[in-house]
């Protein structure tokens, strides 16, 4: 199976392409500049490999949680290459995805997610490794910090994401294991979109639609298609 995976919702932006079980990417930390950098890469990983959209099965992007311009420039760049490609699609969530790196890079059985949302509050979610694979543990929410600390796991556990940075005080835990993880890399979304084939959780282009947890945002769909 060929799957192509995007993802803007942080100061980060990458891709990456799994071809025959082959997997390139590309990861740049590059803030406001995802709209001129995505395509780019997405053009050179393709060349690279030597194939086409056509050529692919499946295309996954970050549905967020994160920045809310950020999340809507990954939906958009979706929706244009699945649709010239007919292609179905699988959005997942940023959170997860970090959760995975840290599971193939740190073997970590409990991960913790915290992205710094602003406003005071971070965006949070617990990932249990199941057989390789990140699985949430109850719901991604946005909470204040004092909140996301009350709910930290009693065991250890991996921390990943920016919100540890921001609120580093707040969020204090000795059963706690730091990584450098602090971004959303696509190539870690690969193992997750190939989960949601298999799962049967792929959709039309026309169904496609972000996850940014706040309630207060709203996306519009295609044209036609409200």
């Amino acid at each position: 199976m060929n799957l192509l995976a995007i993802d803007t919702a942080t100061e980060a932006c990458s891709a990456a392409l799994s071809v025959k079980d082959n997997i390139s990417n590309l990861f740049e930390v590059c803030p406001q500049q995802h709209s001129q950098r995505l395509l780019p890469m997405v053009d050179s990983l393709l060349q690279q490999a030597n194939v086409s959209l056509q050529n692919l099965d499946v295309l996954g992007f970050g549905r967020g949680p994160g920045s809310f311009t950020g999340v809507r420039i990954a939906t958009a760049m979706l929706q244009g290459l699945a649709l010239g490609a007919e292609l179905k699609c699988a959005g997942i969530s940023t959170m997860a995805t970090m959760a995975q790196q840290a599971i193939e890079q740190c073997s970590a059985q409990d991960i913790v997610v915290t992205i710094d949302a602003r406003m005071g509050e971070v965006y949070f979610a617990h990932y249990k490794n199941a057989e390789g694979v990140a699985t949430l543990v109850g719901q991604e929410a946005v909470l204040s910090p004092q909140t996301a600390a009350s709910l930290l796991p009693t065991r250890a556990f991996h921390s990943v994401g920016t919100g540890w940075q921001s609120y580093a005080q707040e969020l204090a835990c000795e059963n706690m294991t730091g990584t450098d993880i602090l971004y959303p890399d696509a190539r870690f979304m690969i193992a997750l979109v190939q989960q949601a084939v298999n799962n049967g959780d792929i959709c039309d282009v026309e169904q496609v639609e972000p996850s940014y947890v706040r309630d207060t945002v709203t996306w519009k769909k295609l044209p036609g298609r409200e």
